[in-house]
């Protein structure tokens, strides 16, 4: 975080910002892009989204550390639930959603594609 003191309001968004892989920093510093949040009438952070594909990437090595392992040394159930999961969560209309996912996957592509039909036939 650049240039942002110890605010309680900093603090509870946070583990937020954290999780959709976002950066925080001092309202002055805002782009254009950035998401400044107020808090009692004041601007008190601006944070910074990542770029679409920088997210599936967040998204992906968050998913491996819950699992506590790499997402190819899964078994095949773990791995379906987590496209499952990535579907969710709308990794498959990110350009190359499929082959990014695929790889930290240890799959192909077409494995994927059999993991997301499945689940829809379910």
């Amino acid at each position: 975080m650049t240039g942002i003191g110890d605010d309680p309001f900093i603090a509870a968004v946070k583990p937020l910002v954290d999780a959709m892989g976002g950066e925080m920093v001092a309202p002055d510093r805002a782009d254009p892009d950035d998401v400044v949040l107020s808090w009692e009438g004041a601007d008190v952070v601006a944070v910074r989204l990542p770029q679409l594909a920088d997210s599936l990437d967040h998204i992906l090595a968050a998913l491996e550390r819950k699992q506590g392992k790499p997402l190819a040394d899964l078994d095949r159930k773990s791995k379906q639930e987590v496209v499952r999961v990535l579907e969710a969560r709308g990794a498959f209309s990110v350009r190359h959603g499929v082959e990014t996912v695929a790889s930290a996957l240890g799959v192909s592509r077409f494995t994927v594609y059999n993991y997301l039909n499945r689940e829809k036939e379910a």
